[in-house]
């Protein structure tokens, strides 16, 4: 009876046998590729994620650096204008303090001079020359009042002689009454108004006995 079982040479038989391993190895070197392929996109991945966040945060950066200049030139402008306004305003406020210390050292001179004049102890035979020389006084210290006020008209000090008080030293003063009251001042004629007032009642009072 013929047998069944298919004639195989021997030489196919090692072909078989040499070709299975060389299957089981190109399969392990395409699996190490795909999974070198797949670090590769990983480390790709990771690396454009970083790309994002570097981009973000310069971004960020940018933009708070624009903020930061345009704040810095606003504040700029904004100090540098209020420092001129302010040396301004300090300069203005020296040269009034000047003429106030300067105007309270005359006028505390001049209220010396009027109350040495009594009215009370002045005699009919001295009448005439007392008189005169009291009212040369007041005449004096009552012009320089007058010129004291309109010179600090419009000034921090305007309410002290009753004047308007702005804030500010007004900017249409005549330079000839300025002259002439910082002139009076260094002269030290002065004037207080209560006690022209007092002496001129004095007066009153010596003529109606």
């Amino acid at each position: 009876m013929p047998s069944t079982n298919e004639y195989t040479h021997p030489i196919n038989v090692r072909s078989r046998q040499l070709d299975m391993p060389t299957r089981v190895g190109y399969q392990d070197d395409y699996d190490d590729k795909i999974k070198s392929a797949q670090l590769e996109l990983e480390r790709i991945q990771l690396e454009r994620e970083e790309l994002e966040r570097k981009k973000r945060e310069l971004e960020e950066l940018t933009s708070r650096k624009r903020a930061f200049l345009s704040q810095q030139v606003e504040l700029t402008e904004k100090l540098s204008a209020a420092i001129t306004l302010i040396d301004r305003e300090l300069q203005e406020l020296r040269e009034e303090t000047d003429q106030l210390e300067q105007c309270r050292v005359c006028f505390s001179e001049h209220l010396d001079k009027i109350q040495k004049h009594d009215p009370e102890k002045w005699t009919r035979d001295n009448l005439h020359d007392r008189l005169d020389k009291a009212t040369a006084v007041t005449d004096t210290a009552a012009d320089e009042y007058d010129q004291a006020a309109a010179y600090f008209e419009g000034t921090r000090a305007g309410g002290i002689f009753g004047r308007p008080s702005k804030g500010g030293r007004r900017k249409a003063k005549s330079q000839k009454t300025e002259s002439e009251f910082r002139e009076q001042l260094v002269n030290g004629f002065a004037f207080n108004l209560p006690i022209i007032i007092l002496g001129a009642a004095g007066l009153v009072v010596y003529f109606i006995k």
